[in-house]
């Protein structure tokens, strides 16, 4: 069924903002892009999700190597003794000695649903083809796999725009009618707040079409 996603303001990247824009998706593609009254004018049978805020690109998660395989994720049931956020560095360490195979895979899963919490659809390299729970996990997730980016990375965090840059950098790339649809909501009016805020804003995650994180 054609969906359509309505945002107060739609940033495709590569072509102008749209107020009151939308995104109408089909399968797993983006079947229009432009504003809301001509998509729905356009699609009169489709379902309408709105949302507040921004609607984006998906985000691409240059840390998913560290994130995944020198972090762990800690289960909700855990949170009174390990708290809520990823522990690493030494932490991590006194974990990873006593850590059996389905704990270790469980903080996987955990940190790719966080991640998809994070707005992030794309992960770049390096993640290791040779670490089965690992590849298991990403391949169920259905994230997409980049190339690793240049240069050195700062630490590990869930948040793509923990290290500074704007949605340019830190979008997997542009929307666009006939790409597939990756895209993310964040409840903020702006990528300028959005930057300040950062990816916690999230209210929704899309990947290849599907509506794969809400918080409302």
């Amino acid at each position: 069924m054609l969906t359509i996603h309505a945002a107060p303001l739609v940033l495709p990247l590569g072509a102008a903002a749209v107020a009151d824009g939308a995104v109408a998706v089909d399968g797993d593609r983006v079947a229009a892009l432009g504003p809301y009254e001509e998509v729905a004018a356009a699609h009169p049978a489709a379902r309408v999700r709105r949302w507040p805020g921004l609607l984006t690109p998906s985000l691409r998660q240059d840390r998913a190597g560290a994130l995944l395989t020198r972090c762990y994720h800690p289960d909700p049931r855990e949170a009174d003794e390990l708290g809520e956020l990823p522990l690493s560095g030494e932490a991590f360490e006194r974990l990873a000695a006593s850590m059996d195979a389905a704990r270790r895979a469980g903080s996987i899963r955990r940190g790719l649903q966080r991640m998809l919490r994070h707005g992030t659809t794309h992960l770049a390299g390096p993640l290791d083809a040779h670490d089965p729970a690992l590849a298991a996990a990403v391949a169920r997730s259905g994230l997409i796999q980049l190339p690793p980016p240049p240069g050195p990375l700062a630490p590990p965090d869930l948040d793509p725009f923990a290290s500074g840059g704007g949605l340019a950098r830190t979008a997997h790339g542009p929307l666009s009618v006939g790409g597939r649809a990756d895209f993310a909501v964040f409840d903020v009016p702006d990528e300028a707040a959005l930057c300040r805020a950062g990816a916690r804003t999230c209210v929704a995650t899309v990947l290849a079409g599907r509506l794969v994180h809400r918080s409302r």
